[in-house]
């Protein structure tokens, strides 16, 4: 999809304005060790239950660690190998199945860890850099490579990078990455009561 937004129906920060997920990645240039631990640090500071912090990464940097980065890569599913091999940075996000101070379930964590991962992708568009998080990708694959404990979850990962040019994408990918951006309305996330919409005209 394409940076520019329709159907726009309130202002937002340009930062939360100017995140989106595209596949196109420069290749040829690598990112800072400083913006990387930007990021991380962002994701660091992301709120959570308890304060519990769910969240582990691996952070798999081509430039410093390809073999790493490579291991990271082949467990990706094969459609997403296309483009995402031309981010030089590729983290997984893991989150703790147990809070760390009882061992208890902790059913939250995984949204924690989405948090984190959103602080991170919005540190890095304040930085020039873009994300793409992905679900495509092999969950025990990457517990075996990267020797994840068991009382954690692989859930995601995330592509890091400088944009690059739309033409070096597959064909198949390069129609989607020009697409306006759209979301459902207001009207049809934001409830007073379940389907009942909250109106922001109503509240003034």
């Amino acid at each position: 999809m394409s940076q520019n937004r329709t159907g726009i129906e309130s202002d937002i920060h340009p930062i939360i304005a100017n995140r989106w997920s595209p596949r196109a990645f420069d290749q040829d240039r690598g990112v800072e060790t400083e913006k990387l631990a930007s990021c991380i640090e962002a994701a660091r500071w992301s709120s959570s239950c308890f304060g519990d912090e769910p969240w582990r990464f691996i952070v798999a940097d081509k430039s410093t660690d390809p073999n790493g980065w490579q291991q990271m890569l082949t467990t990706l599913a094969e459609k997403n190998q296309l483009w995402a091999q031309h981010a030089p940075v590729l983290i997984l996000a893991c989150a703790a199945n147990n809070f760390s101070q009882n061992g208890k379930p902790n059913r939250w964590g995984q949204y924690d860890t989405g948090q984190a991962i959103m602080s991170l992708a919005l540190q890095a568009t304040s930085t020039g850099l873009i994300t793409h998080s992905m679900g495509g990708f092999d969950p025990a694959a990457a517990i075996a490579t990267f020797n994840i404990p068991d009382d954690f979850t692989a859930m995601s990962v995330t592509a890091v990078g400088y944009p690059g040019a739309i033409e070096t994408l597959d064909e198949n990918f390069r129609a989607a990455e020009s697409v306006e951006r759209s979301r459902k309305p207001i009207s049809e996330i934001a409830f007073t009561t379940w389907n009942r919409s909250w109106n922001s005209e109503e509240q003034i």
